[in-house]
């Protein structure tokens, strides 16, 4: 539970805030289970705070620094937390739907299992993050930098990746049915097994990308660099390749 003078410090203002945790480096606060709906933190130094199971629904936390925070099982749904730094935070399981997390940080950060249904990580950067099991359905993750992001198994159904930066990024058993990749960057990308029915792939860059066994019915692949790719046993039918640079890749094509 709350440690209730953290959190009579925290709702006295930023100017108690930032000057106790100055004073304080040493203490890390507890803020667990605690009632911050609505809450404006907006700029706080929030990090290595114990926020699990808070509720922080509508909470305002724009440009918050939550590093190393914990926020398992939180509930951040509506929240903002547009460049907010959540670099090492752990959001394992926490709500975030219809969060905007518009040019966010969150190098590192672990989200396994986290809901981000409808949330907004558009210029997010993503890098090396644990988004295992993850639902990321409707999220807008347009121009964010998934590098090296491990997705096994997310849910990205409808998903906007238009032009995301996928580098190295696991994806094997991911749900991307419907989602839109224009232009993405998926090089060396890991898609084994993953649903890619009626994916718009245009123009996607897929050199050694492994596709194999993946279902790409119906997917657009128009213009999109294949070289490279591996679609061994992958189910392409009614798939479109008009202009795509096709070398080494299945014989089905």
């Amino acid at each position: 539970m709350a440690n209730l003078d953290h959190l009579a410090l925290l709702k006295s203002g930023a100017v108690r805030w930032t000057k106790w945790r100055e004073d304080s480096p040493e203490i890390s606060p507890d803020l667990s289970y605690a009632d911050l709906t609505g809450i404006n933190l907006r700029g706080r130094n929030l990090s290595n705070v114990n926020l699990a199971n808070s509720n922080l629904s509508n909470a305002i936390l724009i440009a918050a620094n939550c590093e190393t925070a914990n926020f398992t099982l939180a509930n951040l749904s509506h929240s903002l937390l547009m460049k907010a730094n959540l670099s090492n935070a752990n959001l394992s399981i926490a709500n975030l739907q219809d969060a905007n997390l518009k040019g966010a940080f969150l190098g590192a950060a672990n989200l396994i299992g986290a809901d981000l249904q409808g949330a907004n990580l558009s210029n997010a950067d993503l890098e090396n993050v644990n988004l295992i099991g993850a639902n990321l359905q409707n999220a807008n993750l347009k121009s964010a930098n998934l590098s090296e992001a491990k997705l096994i198994r997310a849910n990205l159904n409808e998903a906007n990746l238009t032009e995301a930066h996928l580098n190295y990024a696991d994806l094997s058993h991911a749900n991307l049915g419907s989602a839109s990749l224009v232009g993405a960057i998926l090089y060396k990308a890991e898609l084994r097994q993953a649903n890619l029915n009626d994916a718009y792939l245009h123009k996607a860059y897929l050199f050694d990308a492994n596709l194999s066994q993946a279902r790409l019915i119906n997917a657009d692949l128009r213009w999109a660099n294949l070289r490279g790719a591996n679609l061994r046993g992958a189910n392409l039918t009614g798939a479109n390749f008009r202009g795509a640079i096709q070398n080494i890749i299945s014989e089905e094509i």
